[in-house]
């Protein structure tokens, strides 16, 4: 008989099925990336997240709805890797909150409590991109409200879920241009619609296996294969899109847009800690607050509690920002971003970076230094003033590569990279075993931001996360770190040091495909710059000096190029020395790094 209400057993064993679904497709999502190297690792990123969920939810077992979704959010939350990881995350943290208080959910509550999960995670991140889970799990929230006042059992509401959200994800490619380019459904949203497969198919019991588990309270070893490993079956499950046609991508969209166009051009983000406001502090009244940015601004999001305020806004004057921000509490975790300069960038204009951090005109850059004078936290007198002023964690892969961070100032160095990202809990971790009053997180990898961001918001220490994208980038940063510099002006210098490092990589290709004008045979070495692949060889001594000629195009005072695994010693005498011929005023040093998958690592200061 279908059931008109699940209660907490019923969605211990939904949420086991989709993980054991999502595991067996993990390889197969991570086939999905749009890049023909593993950048990223969707799929095992959001197979070990889902992992660390199911392991809290089987040891605080309960037939409330409420209170297994609960601890799911809480396992998510904390082993959240990568960006689809820590979207999941958030995803399903907004859908405990609805459910919570709840024995048993019913379709309408359980469509809304989707729907609140989307809000949660749309709220996490501060560019939304359509065409991403985002937009899966958005659309498959919409349909499931719109359909579950008509709908009397979960599992015809959960069939309408699943081929929504599997429709959605087959239009992917038609809403993020990349992806039609190379051909290929989104990664994460694919993820997702394998993990809602999963809840269908423990509702219509298309498996007993799980379904014992959920009931028997089966350890989490019994769990196939749940640690990591991603490949259990070659059956592909039916919620696996195909791949769209391939085609030709057309030019940039940001190539249409003049740079002189974007109005309120600063993007800023910050916290204001309620908690150490002055006496007598004004209430916050949020819609004032959104009001007040509003006259000079756009893309606002404030999302306030008892304790502490995120603020997000694009603004013209970042000074007046500060100024109105502060009477609420102390300020921290300031970041101050121009959209121009990234605009130039991306659409190839010339830049001259100053080394500021916050790229500000100088009467913008002395209203910030006025306003935020005197705000930075001295610790107190409940401050421990035996621990050092500052702690560093940065992540790394390779022995010499952590060597190098660890002879510069860095405390701990997490192992992570293109493929094993550190979990929000593995952040935590190194976080509370540090005896330093101000904590600086480098993750050192784009895909590894948002868990160390989402481990400083949990975090009760004072956590600054510098997004270093890169590990040239996070070099840049610890060397620029200075032990006598307030924390707000390290993140500033720190954060300056790390955006004028350009970066780039040769690895190996495993797929052919075209992109961004370059074609690539499976098999070749290919140099990127950033994210942008720039040159494809099949000899990787011609791709390196490829990579370089691109690197310097615009001059260059010192390169860096940090050796891995596939690189030989006679081969990078032999680049070295065509380095110093070709371009004899660039400074050169080499350093051995022992990263895996790529050969060369380089950096252009």
């Amino acid at each position: 008989m279908r059931k008109r209400s699940i209660n907490g057993s019923d969605f211990a064993g939904m949420v086991l099925l989709g993980a054991e679904n999502l595991q067996r497709g993990a390889e197969h999502v991570n086939a999905l990336n749009v890049f023909p190297v593993p950048d990223g690792d969707t799929g095992t990123n959001m197979n070990l997240t889902m992992a660390s969920g199911v392991r809290e939810l089987q040891s605080k077992r309960s037939d409330s709805i409420g209170r297994t979704a609960e601890a799911l959010s809480k396992g998510l939350l904390m082993g959240a890797r990568g960006n689809s990881g820590v979207i999941l995350s958030q995803l399903f943290r907004g859908t405990a909150k609805a459910l919570a208080g709840m024995d048993e959910a019913g379709p309408v509550q359980f469509a809304a409590a989707l729907q609140q999960g989307v809000d949660m995670a749309y709220k996490a991140v501060v560019k939304p991109v359509e065409g991403t889970i985002l937009t899966v799990a958005r659309e498959t929230a919409r349909h499931a409200q719109q359909v579950a006042r008509r709908i009397s059992d979960m599992e015809t509401l959960m069939q309408e879920v699943y081929d929504k959200a599997h429709e959605t994800l087959q239009r992917t490619p038609d809403m993020l241009p990349v992806l039609k380019q190379v051909g290929v459904v989104d990664s994460g949203g694919q993820g997702l619609v394998l993990i809602y497969e999963g809840f269908l198919d423990y509702l219509v019991g298309r498996s007993s296996d799980s379904a014992e588990m959920a009931s028997e309270a089966a350890p989490v070893e019994s769990f196939k294969d749940l640690p990591g490993t991603v490949a259990r079956s070659t059956e592909p499950a039916r919620g696996y899109a195909q791949a769209a046609p391939a085609v030709n991508a057309g030019s940039k969209a940001q190539a249409q847009l003049s740079t002189n166009e974007i109005q309120f051009f600063y993007d800023m983000e910050f916290f204001i800690k309620r908690k150490l406001a002055a006496p007598g502090a004004p209430a916050f009244d949020e819609e004032a607050f959104r009001k007040a940015l509003a006259q000079d601004g756009d893309s606002i999001i404030v999302i306030s509690d008892e304790d502490i305020i995120k603020i997000h806004v694009h603004s013209r004057r970042p000074g007046d920002v500060l100024s109105l921000a502060m009477p609420y509490g102390e300020l921290t975790e300031l970041h101050i971003l121009n959209m121009r300069e990234q605009h130039r960038e991306l659409v190839g204009e010339e830049i001259n970076f100053n080394g500021a951090a916050t790229d500000l005109a100088p009467d913008e850059a002395l209203a910030v230094a006025e306003v935020l004078a005197g705000s930075v936290p001295q610790g107190g007198a409940e401050a421990v003033h035996e621990w050092a002023p500052y702690g560093i964690v940065a992540v790394a892969i390779g022995e010499g590569i952590s060597g190098i961070f660890l002879d510069n100032n860095v405390d701990i160095v997490l192992s992570g990279g293109q493929t094993m990202n550190p979990s929000t809990e593995d952040f935590l971790k190194a976080i509370d075993s540090l005896p330093a009053e101000h904590i600086f997180l480098l993750p050192n990898n784009s895909n590894i931001i948002l868990a160390a961001e989402q481990a400083a918001e949990l975090s009760e220490r004072s956590v600054s996360v510098i997004s270093t994208r890169t590990v040239p980038q996070g070099l840049a940063a610890v060397l620029a770190f200075k032990d006598s510099e307030t924390p707000d002006r390290n993140i500033a210098l720190m954060g300056g040091a790390a955006e004028v490092v350009r970066s780039g990589s040769v690895t190996q290709a495993v797929r052919n495909t075209e992109i961004d004008g370059v074609e690539v045979q499976e098999g070749d070495f290919i140099g990127i710059v950033e994210k942008k692949i720039v040159v494809s060889e099949a000899d990787l001594q011609l791709a390196c000096r490829g990579l370089i000629n691109e690197l310097l195009e615009n001059g260059g005072d010192l390169l860096t190029i940090l050796t891995g695994e596939g690189s030989e010693a006679e081969h990078t005498d032999e680049l070295s020395s065509w380095v110093t011929e070709t371009y004899p005023d660039v400074e050169l040093e080499v350093h051995e790094g022992g990263q895996p998958l790529y050969p060369y690592l380089f950096a252009l200061e």
